[in-house]
């Protein structure tokens, strides 16, 4: 079977990567589409093949420069065209870019499924009509929890649940039984105000940030003070691995924005137990691997109360951290990449 697993902006590499990989072991033949990613390495296509065909200028003259994006959107006209006269068995969209260029351009003419990693993506979230045109073009869609999947049905699309696997890693425990973590991309809705305001709330605990801000950050420092440390900017892997290893509990308090978080199943990939906000698809894995607490959203005292019964109760740990295991041992991308072939399989 040939599938083009595409991701033109290359939002989620590391996703597309262990993906393309996975079913490529399961014995597909695999070409990822995509373009260059901006802010580091990315992993070398391992089972696959990996093309760099959308923004060839725009990806590479700018970094978050708003500057870029007239060039990227000239960009997205040829390499939609190209991708689209491609013809393998499949074609798999991972995200969709430009989605009002794409209402006007995209139109696969092989089967096609596209995954909707952000359910409604927020800058387009408005326009629904135009969401459920763009959806409906397509023979599948895939959903990463029950809650996506409901959420869709709002908009007549009946989407195929595949859970989002972890990305698992094995980093030697260094913790000191008091860190909390807030890891990865720094954005208004990631919660970490609250986690601050939680970090108040709890005696003796400690909090690590780590990740690449998009926004202003001076007013979290100021507030946080000596009980903060921060380690700003795009990680490299072993940066990641060094904090999940001195990681006790990774924290989650999310706002309603998207329906999965690949920061959290990197978590608990590294065996770190996670306490989420009851938001979107976040709280499932959790809930069912035991894998830390879920709280309600935007609740800060449960949120502390949480934290210190993780913190305070070597059990209650103990067990969160075998929670956050047996995840890694289930939410594998093997298994993932099987259910998406039996997905593709259907169309064919």
């Amino acid at each position: 079977m040939r599938v083009v697993v595409a991701d033109p902006p290359a939002f989620t590499p590391a996703y597309d990567h262990e993906l393309s990989a996975a079913l490529g072991r399961a014995g597909a033949e695999v070409e990822l589409v995509t373009s260059r990613f901006r802010f580091g390495e990315v992993p070398a296509p391992t089972g696959y093949r990996r093309t760099e065909l959308f923004y060839p200028l725009s990806s590479r003259l700018f970094l978050r420069s708003r500057l870029r994006l007239p060039l990227k959107a000239a960009e997205h006209v040829p390499g939609t065209a190209a991708l689209l006269l491609r013809k393998p068995d499949i074609l798999h969209l991972q995200w969709l870019a430009a989605p009002e260029l794409d209402g006007r351009l995209l139109r696969p003419r092989v089967p096609s499924v596209f995954t909707a990693h952000d359910l409604l993506p927020r800058r387009t979230a408005a326009k629904r009509e135009l969401w459920r045109r763009l959806l409906g073009r397509f023979d599948r869609v895939v959903v990463h929890s029950e809650h996506g999947r409901e959420t869709l049905l709002g908009l007549g699309v009946d989407a195929r649940v595949i859970p989002h696997p972890v990305f698992p890693s094995d980093p030697p425990r260094a913790d000191d039984g008091r860190t909390l973590l807030c890891f990865g991309v720094i954005r208004p809705y990631k919660g970490l105000a609250d986690a601050i305001a939680a970090l108040d709330r709890v005696e003796g605990a400690r909090l690590l940030v780590a990740g690449d801000p998009m926004e202003e950050v001076n007013g979290y420092r100021l507030k946080a003070g000596d009980r903060a440390e921060w380690r700003l900017g795009y990680l490299s892997q072993a940066e990641v691995e060094r904090a999940f290893s001195q990681a006790t509990v990774a924290l989650f308090p999310y706002r309603p924005e998207l329906d999965q978080s690949g920061a959290l199943l990197q978590a608990l990939g590294a065996g770190v137990p996670a306490i989420a906000y009851d938001v979107g698809g976040i709280a499932e894995p959790v809930r069912r691997y035991g894998a830390g607490r879920v709280v309600p959203a935007g609740d800060v005292e449960s949120l502390a109360d949480a934290i210190r019964e993780l913190l305070d109760e070597p059990a209650a740990l103990d067990e969160a951290r075998a929670g956050a295991r047996r995840a890694r041992a289930e939410l594998t991308w093997d298994a993932a990449a099987r259910a998406h072939l039996e997905l593709y399989e259907e169309l064919l």
